[in-house]
C-alpha cells in the first residue's frame, strides 16, 4: 500500500513538473508535431503548427514571406525543425514569450541601438508596427484595437490590418493589447515588437452552442438594460479627446484627395446642453484632382457626422424600443467575443411597409455590463437610393448623385471602468451621373474616420469661440499650416496599400497661413 502511495506521489510530481514546463513554454520548441505531405503557403503551414502546439508565432514580414508556397514531406518533427523545414533557414532563432514564439534572425540582435549610447535627456519614441491577421484564414483584420493596456493611448488597424504606434520609452515594458469582436484578445510586451514589421494573428473565438442557449436574451430587454445602465457605464462629465481624423475621396477607383488632422475634442454628454466642440491642432492634405476628373460635388462634413454618430449621447430611435416606437423590429443574432467577454448581438431594421431610407444593422452589447461596445449601421439597401439629400451638401446642376451603399461603424472602449467613444468610420458609395451624357456613370467612394488616441478628464473646459473649428463646413477646404516634425511622431492610422500607391506620384500641397 505504501509503495502504491509512493508511486502515485511520484506521478503527481512528474505531472506537476511537466505541466509547469508546458506553462512556462520552455519545451514547446521540442514538442512533436505532424505535418502532412503537402504544398501550401508558409502562413497556412505555420498556422497548422500553432494549432497543434497551442503557440502563435511573431515574426518580421521582411524575414518570412507569408505567401511563399513550399512543399513539405509527411512526418513528425519538433516545432523547431518544422519551422526550419517550412521557412528553409536553419539560422533562425526562437524565443518563447508566454503563448507566443518569436522568430528572429541572428543579425537582429546587432541592429538594436544600445540604450546607454543615447543622450541622457533625449526623449526616445518607440515605434511598433505590423499586420494583424485572422489566425485561421490569414485574412487581415481591419479596425482592430491596438493600444497600451490600462491606458487610453492607442489606435486601430487600417483596412489591410496594418498598425503603427509611436510611444515614449517609459512604456517599453508595457503590454500592448490587440482585440476585435469575435476574437480572443492578446497582450504582447512592447519591447518584443520593436525593430520589425510584425506579423501577428488573433484566434477566432467560437462560442459553444450551450453557452448561446443559456445566455440568449430577448433583444428589446437587452436594449432597455443598456439604457438603464447608461449613466453608470459612460461618463456624464465633459472630457477632452485627442483624436486623429482623416477623410478621403476616390472617383472611378482613382484617388482624388486625402485630408488628415489631429483634433482636440471637447466632448459633452446627454445631460449637457453644450454642443461638442472641435479644436484643430494639426492638418495635412494630399490632392490629385485633374481638371478633366474634377467633380463639383461637396458631401456634408464628416466631422459633423462623427460627432452625431455618438449613439450614447444622441440616442437614435432604433435604440429606444418603447411602445410608441413601432418603426423597427429586433432579433437576437446570438453572441460574439470581445476582450475575453461575451457580447450579445441585436439586429434591427425597419418594419415592412415603411419605405423611408432608415438605418438597419447590428448592436453589440456587453453581456455583463450591458454597455454598447460596437454598432454597425447601414442605410437600408432597399431604400438607400432615396437618401441623396442626407449626404450631398451641394453639386452642379448637370450632376446627379445617387447613393449606392452607406455604412457606419462606431465603437466604444473602456478606460478606468468608464466607456468612451473610440472609433467612428463612415463609407459612402455613390453613382455619379452627368446629365445629357451617355455612359457617364462613375463610382464615387467617400470615407472618413476618427480614432480616439487619448482621453483627458482633468481641468476640462469649453474652448474659446476663436479656437473652435466649424464642424459643418467642408473640411477639405480648411486652411492650415503643415508641420512635418509633428506628423513624424503622432499615432496615425497607416494608409491602405492601394491609396499609398496612388499618392506616391502626388506632391504634398502645403498652404502657409499667418501665425
Amino acid at each position: 500500500m505504501k509503495s502504491a502511495y509512493h508511486y502515485l506521489l511520484v506521478l503527481l510530481l512528474l505531472f506537476f513538473v511537466i505541466d509547469t514546463m508546458r506553462a512556462d513554454g520552455g519545451d514547446v520548441l521540442n514538442q512533436i508535431v505532424r505535418l502532412p505531405k503537402t504544398k501550401a503557403t508558409v502562413y497556412s503551414l505555420l498556422s497548422d503548427i500553432s494549432q497543434q502546439s497551442g503557440y502563435m508565432f511573431i515574426y518580421d514580414s521582411k524575414l518570412i514571406d507569408n505567401d511563399a508556397v513550399v512543399k513539405i514531406k509527411e512526418g513528425k518533427r519538433t516545432v523547431r525543425q518544422a519551422v526550419y523545414d517550412i521557412i528553409g533557414d536553419i539560422s533562425l532563432e526562437f524565443k518563447v514569450l508566454g503563448t507566443h514564439i518569436l522568430i528572429t534572425s541572428p543579425s537582429e540582435k546587432n541592429n538594436q541601438i544600445p540604450q546607454d549610447s543615447l543622450p541622457v535627456q533625449q526623449t526616445v519614441n518607440l515605434i511598433i508596427a505590423g499586420t494583424l491577421l485572422d489566425k485561421e484564414t490569414g485574412i487581415p483584420i481591419p479596425s482592430a484595437t491596438v493600444g497600451v493596456r490600462g491606458t487610453s493611448v492607442g489606435s486601430i488597424t487600417n483596412q489591410n490590418g496594418e498598425f503603427k504606434l509611436s510611444l515614449p520609452d517609459s512604456l517599453e515594458q508595457a503590454p500592448i493589447a490587440f482585440s476585435h469582436i469575435g476574437y480572443i484578445s492578446q497582450d504582447i510586451e512592447l519591447s518584443v515588437l520593436l525593430g520589425r514589421h510584425n506579423i501577428l494573428a488573433l484566434e477566432p473565438k467560437v462560442v459553444p452552442l450551450q453557452e448561446v442557449v443559456i445566455r440568449r436574451s430577448e433583444p428589446k430587454k437587452l436594449l432597455r438594460e443598456m439604457i438603464e445602465r447608461r449613466e453608470r457605464n459612460y461618463s456624464h462629465a465633459p472630457i477632452y479627446l485627442t483624436t486623429f481624423y482623416r477623410e478621403g475621396v476616390q472617383l472611378k477607383n482613382k484617388f482624388q484627395n486625402l485630408s488628415e488632422a489631429v483634433f482636440k475634442v471637447y466632448k459633452t454628454f446627454s445631460s449637457s446642453f453644450v454642443s461638442d466642440q472641435v479644436k484643430l491642432l494639426k492638418m495635412s492634405r494630399l490632392s490629385n484632382v485633374e481638371v478633366k476628373d474634377s467633380l463639383l460635388v461637396k458631401i456634408k462634413s464628416g466631422i459633423q457626422a462623427c460627432l452625431q454618430m455618438d449613439l450614447i449621447k444622441d440616442m437614435p430611435a432604433f435604440m429606444i424600443p418603447n411602445v410608441e416606437n413601432n418603426t423597427y423590429t429586433y432579433t437576437s443574432e446570438g453572441m460574439a467575443f470581445l476582450d475575453n467577454r461575451f457580447v450579445n448581438i441585436v439586429h434591427f431594421e425597419q418594419r415592412k411597409g415603411i419605405t423611408e431610407p432608415l438605418f438597419c444593422g447590428e448592436l453589440y452589447l456587453d453581456s455583463e455590463t450591458c454597455a454598447l461596445l460596437q454598432a454597425r449601421l447601414e442605410v437600408h439597401p432597399k431604400y438607400v437610393k432615396d437618401a441623396s439629400g442626407m449626404f450631398v451638401e451641394r453639386s452642379t446642376r448637370n450632376i446627379r448623385i445617387i447613393p449606392q451603399k452607406v455604412v457606419y461603424t462606431i465603437s466604444y472602449k473602456p478606460w478606468q471602468g468608464t466607456y468612451y467613444i473610440h472609433h467612428i468610420r463612415g463609407d459612402l458609395h455613390f453613382k455619379v451621373k452627368r446629365r445629357r451624357m451617355l455612359f457617364s456613370n462613375q463610382d464615387l467612394h467617400i470615407w472618413f474616420e476618427m480614432i480616439t488616441c487619448k482621453v483627458d478628464t482633468e481641468q476640462v473646459t469649453a474652448f474659446p469661440r476663436t479656437d473652435r473649428l466649424p464642424t459643418r463646413t467642408i473640411f477639405s477646404d480648411t486652411n492650415f499650416k503643415y508641420d512635418e516634425d509633428f506628423w513624424k511622431e503622432f499615432n496615425v492610422i497607416p494608409l491602405e496599400a492601394e491609396i499609398s500607391k496612388l499618392i506616391e506620384k502626388v506632391s504634398l500641397k502645403i498652404e502657409e497661413i499667418g501665425d
